[in-house]
């Protein structure tokens, strides 16, 4: 295969192998100068594992890799760099304690006469590959007090920097508004302009018809195909990923609604929100939607205690709550799925017994407040059958599951206390179609219990798919309300950005 065809990345017959795993076996891929190449698949489908591959990270047991028409040993990140490919993980790999100059051009700051740092020229560097993107942010800000949103710029920054002709990204928007994917395709279209390539992972298939010029489907490790964009449809592509084909992904409430048992009222929290104030009822999902530091995690975490309100009123079945920490919330019967299932919600080099029953220990102590090991191994079982948590053994560490099935334990653990009322998080962040339509049904199921769930999502279709209700934030306050017949994309865009004629 040479230049002349077009292709500058190619991968034949790649095998990788785990312990008791085949995580790919006979992977082909070929990436076309100036394209937007999409990779999807289900949760351990072996995208991951592939752009680990391509990116020097691991060592494929068979296969080649072909790049610029020659055979080339990717056997470490710098090499993959050498051969102009630079990869984006889904899993930041930032330094939150270093500014974002520091974390763009790490191990590569221009230097001075003994070797000392140019702070001047490291500086106005970073200053010009901002400008190209349109970014206004001080060069010298430390990553950690940066939103999300903007990490996962500075993410994609990082790897810009080294000039790469192919930028593989898995997950991109896995923390950006609609707005921000907007403006992150923006960049990626400004790109592939200049000729750069691009392997794009992603679970959301609206955004494979957006911005991919052709996808490659995986499944349990294996190639399953390759089509042109224009010429397939969502539901061929989901019935490539699962083998089957997916009806009503968010499923449809089939009981009434109760009537409203718990409220919030005049709440506030420093410079996060202010004068926040809703009801929810009994089996009601209601959606709190918005950009990107509008404040509804902020209001989430409030409820649940993370960061108590400094005013406001809580109230569930007619009693007025005193929420101080998430201990109180769970006394409660209040509980909080994160946004950030790694990071804050799951144990992950515990067992997913283990993880089940964290928020309720108490539950699990016999008389003599020692911890049953039978009950635990049940409850364990329980989770695993209920929610679908695919894994060998309930002893397995959370840390070697895939996605989906870490959000299936993270739910688990908060369904376990039997909540009144669960906040979820981006629910779905991270995981693939058909991990998606099972939460949705466990929500679903949820729900029809009588349970109130308060649902925080940038995803706008899972928003308007699967809520009763929709409240959009803006800049720490309730902007706007819509019933789910009302609501559309437009409305919820344009409230949440402060066009009038929305809200």
């Amino acid at each position: 295969m040479s230049m002349s065809d077009g292709i500058v990345l190619e991968v034949r017959d790649i095998v990788k192998t785990f312990p008791g795993v085949r995580a790919l076996d006979g992977v082909q891929l070929q990436l076309r100068a100036g394209e937007v190449h999409a990779v999807i698949g289900e949760n351990g489908a072996g995208k991951s594992t592939l752009m680990h591959v391509l990116g020097g990270i691991y060592r494929p047991d068979s296969g080649r890799i072909i790049v610029d028409g020659k055979p080339v040993e990717l056997d470490s990140a710098y090499a993959a760099a050498q051969h102009g490919i630079s990869v984006v993980f889904q899993e930041l790999s930032l330094a939150p304690n270093l500014s974002v100059a520091e974390n763009i051009f790490a191990n590569r700051q221009p230097v001075r006469a003994l070797g000392l740092i140019d702070y001047a020229k490291l500086y106005e560097d970073t200053r010009e590959i901002l400008r190209f993107f349109d970014l206004e942010i001080d060069p010298k800000t430390l990553v950690k007090n940066l939103p999300v949103a903007q990490q996962q710029v500075v993410e994609i920054l990082k790897a810009m920097s080294t000039h790469p002709k192919v930028l593989i990204l898995d997950e991109p928007t896995s923390s950006l508004t609609s707005v921000e994917v907007e403006f992150l395709f923006k960049n990626i279209r400004r790109l592939k302009e200049q000729g750069i390539s691009f392997i794009y992972i992603s679970h959301h298939l609206k955004e494979i018809f957006e911005i991919a010029d052709r996808v490659t489907v995986l499944r349990d490790g294996c190639y399953v195909g390759t089509r042109e964009v224009k010429d397939v449809t969502e539901e061929q592509l989901v019935q490539m990923m699962v083998g089957r084909e997916l009806v009503d992904m968010y499923g449809r409430r089939d009981y009434d609604i109760g009537e409203v048992y718990f409220s919030v009222k005049g709440a506030r929290r420093g410079k996060d929100f202010a004068d926040v104030s809703f009801s929810l009822r009994r089996g009601e999902i209601l959606a709190l939607a918005g950009l990107v530091g509008s404040g509804r995690t902020e209001v989430g975490r409030a409820i649940f205690g993370a960061e108590p309100l400094e005013q406001g009123e809580i109230i569930l079945g007619g009693r007025s709550l005193s929420i101080a920490s998430p201990k109180d919330a769970i006394q409660a019967g209040v509980g909080y799925l994160t946004e950030d299932r790694k990071a804050q919600g799951l144990f992950l080099d515990m067992a997913i017994r283990d993880n089940c029953i964290a928020p309720h220990l108490v539950d699990f102590a016999n008389n003599l407040r020692m911890m049953d090991e039978d009950a635990i191994t049940d409850f364990a079982h329980q989770c695993r059958r209920n929610f679908n948590i695919i894994t060998p053994s309930i002893k397995q560490q959370v840390c070697n599951l895939s996605g989906g099935n870490q959000q299936k334990v993270l739910l688990s653990m908060w369904m376990g206390i039997k909540p009144e009322v669960l906040i979820v998080d981006e629910p779905t962040r991270g995981v693939d179609v058909g991990a998606k339509s099972e939460i949705y049904r466990l929500l679903r199921q949820l729900a029809a219990t009588g349970v109130g769930i308060i649902m925080i999502s940038s995803d706008l279709p899972e928003v308007l798919g699967l809520s009763d209700r929709i409240l959009v934030m803006r800049e720490g306050r309730i902007a706007g309300e819509f019933s789910a017949e009302e609501a559309t994309e437009e409305k919820v865009v344009a409230c949440a950005t402060g066009v009038a004629m929305a809200c």
